[in-house]
């Protein structure tokens, strides 16, 4: 039976202007909804910067009728909600509320450059729609979680400059979105996870400074990174060669792998990239020569310095149109410069020094491009120098020594108004020197010796100019009277030319001078007599001239002459006994016309010792009390017969007792190996032979001594150049251990270079004896100048009562901390050192501090694994506990070791003497957990209110410095940032009062101490 149709209902329209309320509503109804989410966003904002305790940096967070937190600076909205947040730079100190989640719109974190403490904030993962999240230069630790797949949307991830540590966990490879991942300079454990390189979306990877590493090679599947456009792995301890497939990367723009032991050549399909710009390869060990064909053509920056390259600069570099950073140096690149790559338009560095380079420059070189560096020095570059190197007129360093240039220095140099710093010498410029040169603005160094170069001294100089070096010319004439307008030089050396006239008074006005070498010259009068103002001066060399007359009894006055140099001149009448006062190095005063008996009657007069043996010979009138001073010896008056008889008796019984020793001696010397032919390794451009070193290992010249040999103090050429001979030797057979202590030393300070790590020029066997050759430090160690019981050895031309004030002890502070940080995070390997303490830290005329003594260094095979050693070595007070107790040693004992020394710094006491039988931490510790102020632990000598928030704050460093759990301890990168920012407050303690700072709360539960957040790790230690 069929069903029945039913009719279709009935519709009522209703008409148009019925339907205009209602969207009225609905549309009113979103506009509350979007009013009451921009309403919880600004809540969210106002909780945030209540949070992290109002930083003033956020003062401006504020609710306002006139505008909407969408226009704060570190505020992006999309349609009034807020999708980004730019938090950089902003000194938060607190961690991430869970909370910022609540902006559900909130695409893009950024909070890098703050100091926010704490682990990962795994808060975050609430964060649904977070795609960009950068939280580098912090101070997050511990591990990153295992679990951070679960931030699956995530494009960009910035991990850069933290203390996160542990393993990288591979679920870092499951965020398959990922396009930049950053995780350089932090403090993982072992290596990064190769699924990484699965990452097909990758644009950016950068594992940058983790020298922890462990040694790994590139691994096989990097080069299918097809997006890549950025891969940056320096000093991550990558071996072996760059493969051939690199040429596959074919988006690559930035390749940086330097500082690594890589080995191999490098493959010329580097160089066939279409999109590289910039090259990295600098401090590996790739040899081989530069692949000749290049047609990279978007290069912009290649970088192949201090490698073992050989062979030519190719002639395919003149056709890179962008090229503006080439850096070669270090190298053994031979044949010439290229032409074609002085018309480049792009130049604005070119450094090629220290190779074997022939031919002449390329006259282009600056007429196209706004060239600012320019360094081809060490090489054996012959012809003119190009004129136009200053026409961008940009130009502020040019360093040309040591070639065989010649022909007239440019005029437009003296046009180079932006000129810095110029070094011209060892060449074979001839002419005069441009008049605008001498008056360049910005000039502060001046390098002109050892050329042909003609004129006379300028009447005026650059404000800015500190140093002249143009000995080994023919410069003539006066010396300007002018020359007291020269009022910030520092080194003036005129040496071997042919001035002439009289030393004028007013150069003696030159309060900053601590070098004047005016030697073998034509100069004539007497010598200056009022030098009041040399208050600065170390060296003063005036020999091989025309003066006469006395000398000024006035050069007994400057307190920090070290060095002296009158001989043959003229010089008559009696040598003031005031001279034999200072607490000189070097004294010549011979070959002049001197008389009278050399001074010997004031107390702690210097003058008749052994060490001056040599500088008063050919002046027939002079006379000594002493026959080792190769003059006559002075008439006695009244002598009695048995005086005489006693004097016989004395003589023959120091002449069988010298005929003794002359052969114990003898015997020595040929045991000590010196009969043998020494062996000499250079670590830099030395100005002396080994037989200048080996004929001054005397006595008189010890300065010190150790467990493992004497330091003697030597002065290796007439010029005054003084260097520190360590020498290791033993009557038979070197000890094992000693030979173990000076190959450790030779092979890690051979291969440092840093301004504050001592320098080591060369090292000199012998078939029983080792000698270590440093630079000489003048103000000798911070262990002098901070214990008087100490300072038995007096500094020359410093007054053994001056006391070290505070600029200059945050000053050494800072330096062992930069050398510090540079040995266990710049270093590949990094290197520890186990003795750091206030003996081995030296100071120069400066009181800039270098590292020294590395005998008991090691080599860490990894970053963070602890190595074990056969036996305890170190110095009691500065052991870290677990050294002591287990031998098992990373950097952290650096550290503690460190912080001994910060806490002698500030409050003057030694090492193992804090008080009452307690050594200087165990004191320290005691101080502040009984709640005493730290004003009342610091040094009487620097106790200076202006100072005390500084000093409050180094002693807590030293505290942190020397918990007892290593991983407590402070990385040394954040003691540098700490040290650099000292004045500010730590904010992990809670000041109660001016003279309380607060500290003790803290220290209570010592497991749990964290780091000064004072500063914050912007980049890299300082290299030198």
């Amino acid at each position: 039976m069929p069903r029945p149709t039913s009719s279709p209902p009935h519709i009522h329209f209703f008409p148009p202007f019925f339907y205009i309320p209602c969207l009225v509503f609905l549309c009113s109804l979103s506009h509350v909804a979007e009013s009451q989410i921009q309403d919880q966003e600004l809540h969210v904002l106002l909780q945030l910067r209540k949070s992290w305790h109002n930083p003033s940096s956020l003062d401006h967070w504020v609710p306002s009728n006139s505008s909407s937190h969408c226009t704060w600076h570190e505020v992006t909205c999309q349609d009034g909600l807020i999708t980004e947040l730019n938090l950089v730079n902003l000194n938060i100190n607190y961690s991430i509320p869970p909370f910022i989640c609540d902006l559900k719109n909130l695409t893009k974190l950024d909070l890098s450059y703050n100091n926010i403490p704490g682990e990962f904030p795994t808060v975050l993962y609430n964060c649904s729609k977070l795609m960009y999240l950068d939280l580098s230069q912090n101070y997050f630790e511990g591990p990153i979680p295992s679990d951070i797949d679960r931030m699956a949307d995530l494009q960009v991830l910035i991990l850069s400059a933290t203390s996160f540590s542990f393993d990288i966990p591979a679920s870092i490879a499951r965020l398959q979105r990922l396009r930049i991942l950053h995780l350089n300079q932090s403090e993982y454990n072992s290596t990064y996870p190769e699924e990484i390189f699965g990452l097909s979306n990758l644009e950016e990877l950068s594992l940058a400074y983790n020298p922890q590493f462990a040694p790994s090679q590139l691994p096989q599947n990097f080069t299918s990174l097809k997006k890549l456009r950025f891969f940056s792995m320096p000093q991550t301890n990558l071996f072996g060669g760059i493969p051939e497939t690199v040429s596959d990367m074919e988006a690559l723009e930035c390749l940086n792998l330097g500082a690594n032991p890589l080995a191999g050549e490098i493959p010329g399909s580097i160089f066939a990239l279409r999109n590289l710009s910039q090259l990295y390869v600098y401090q590996t060990n790739v040899l081989g020569s530069i692949p000749q064909a290049v047609s990279a053509t978007k290069l912009s920056v290649i970088h192949l310095s201090f490698n073992n390259l050989t062979g030519n600069i190719p002639e395919d570099f003149g056709k890179l149109e962008n090229l503006s950073i080439l850096n070669l140096q270090y190298n053994q690149l031979s044949g010439g410069i290229p032409e074609g790559i002085g018309r480049l338009p792009a130049w604005s560095d070119v450094r090629l020094s220290n190779n074997i380079l022939l031919g002449t420059i390329p006259t282009n070189f600056g007429k196209f491009s706004p060239l600012r560096r320019f360094e081809v020095a060490f090489n054996n570059l012959t012809g003119a120098l190009p004129e136009q190197l200053c026409h961008g007129g940009m130009l502020f360093g040019l360093d040309v020594s040591y070639n065989s240039l010649s022909g007239e220095l440019p005029e437009s140099l003296g046009n180079c108004s932006t000129l810095s710093v110029a070094m011209l010498n060892d060449n074979g410029f001839t002419g005069n020197v441009p008049g605008g040169l001498w008056k360049s603005p910005n000039l502060a160094a001046l390098f002109l010796s050892g050329n042909g170069l003609t004129g006379e001294l300028p009447e005026e100089l650059s404000p800015n100019l500190t140093r002249i070096e143009m000995s080994n010319n023919k410069f003539s004439g006066k010396i300007p009277t002018t020359v007291s307008s020269w009022r910030n030089l520092v080194v003036f050396d005129a040496s071997t030319n042919l001035l002439s006239g009289m030393v004028p008074t007013e150069l003696t006005e030159l309060a900053s001078l601590t070098t004047l070498l005016l030697g073998q010259n034509e100069l004539s009068g007497n010598l200056p007599t009022t030098i009041v103002s040399w208050k600065s001066l170390t060296t003063l060399f005036l020999s091989h001239n025309q003066f006469r007359g006395p000398i000024p009894r006035d050069f007994s006055l400057l307190p920090l002459l070290m060095r002296l140099d009158l001989s043959e001149n003229q010089l008559s009448g009696l040598i003031p006994p005031e001279i034999g006062l200072l607490k000189l190095v070097y004294l010549n005063l011979s070959s002049n016309h001197l008389s009278g008996r050399v001074p010997f009657e004031l107390e702690n007069n210097q003058l008749e010792n052994a060490t001056f043996e040599y500088s008063f010979q050919n002046n027939p009138g002079l006379c000594s009390s002493y026959s080792f001073m190769k003059l006559n010896v002075c008439n006695s008056q009244s002598r009695t017969n048995f005086a005489v008889i006693m004097v016989l008796a004395i003589a023959a019984a120091m002449f069988v007792l010298l005929a003794v020793l002359f052969i114990i001696r003898a015997s020595r010397k040929k045991r000590d190996g010196f009969n043998s032919t020494p062996k000499l390794t250079p670590f830099q451009r030395l100005n002396f032979t080994e037989w200048n070193i080996l004929s001054e290992l005397k006595d008189e010249n010890v300065i010190g001594s150790g467990a493992s040999g004497k330091v003697y103090r030597i002065m290796v050429n007439p010029s005054g150049d003084t260097v520190a001979v360590k020498r290791i030797s033993d009557n038979q057979q070197l000890d094992k251990n000693l030979e173990k202590q000076f190959s450790a030393e030779v092979e890690i300070l051979g291969n440092l270079r840093h301004i504050n790590i001592i320098k080591l020029a060369c090292y000199i066997s012998c078939e029983n004896s080792k000698l270590l050759v440093y630079e000489y430090m003048e103000n000798h160690s911070l262990d002098h100048w901070l214990h008087k019981t100490k300072r038995s050895l007096p500094i020359s031309g410093v007054a053994n009562n001056m006391i070290l004030d505070w600029p200059k002890r945050l000053q050494i502070a800072r330096g062992t901390a930069r050398g510090l940080c540079y040995m266990h995070h710049d270093c590949s390997p990094p290197v520890i050192h186990r003795d750091v303490k206030s003996s081995n830290i030296l100071l120069d005329s400066e009181f800039n501090a270098k590292i020294a003594d590395f005998g008991l260094a090691r080599m860490l095979a990894k970053n963070g694994e602890a190595v074990t050693l056969s036996g305890i070595a170190g110095s009691a007070g500065y052991l870290a506990p677990e050294y002591a107790h287990t031998t098992k040693v990373n950097e952290k004992i650096d550290v503690y070791s460190f912080g001994v020394v910060l806490l002698e710094l500030t409050t003057g006491r030694e090492a193992k003497g804090g008080d009452e039988d307690m050594c200087l931490v165990d004191w320290a510790w005691r101080h502040i957990l009984d709640g005493k102020a730290i004003s009342d632990a610091v040094d009487e000598e620097i106790n200076d209110d202006s100072f005390l928030g500084e000093i409050s704050n180094v002693f807590k460093l030293g505290i942190f410095c020397t918990v007892k759990r290593p991983s407590k301890r402070p990385p040394m990168k954040k003691v540098v940032q700490a040290l650099l920012k000292c004045s500010d407050p730590l904010p992990v303690v809670e000041q109660t009062s001016r003279h309380n700072l607060g500290v003790a709360p803290l220290l209570r539960n010592p497991e749990h101490e964290e780091i000064p957040r004072s500063a914050r790790c912007l980049v890299r230690c300082n290299t030198y």
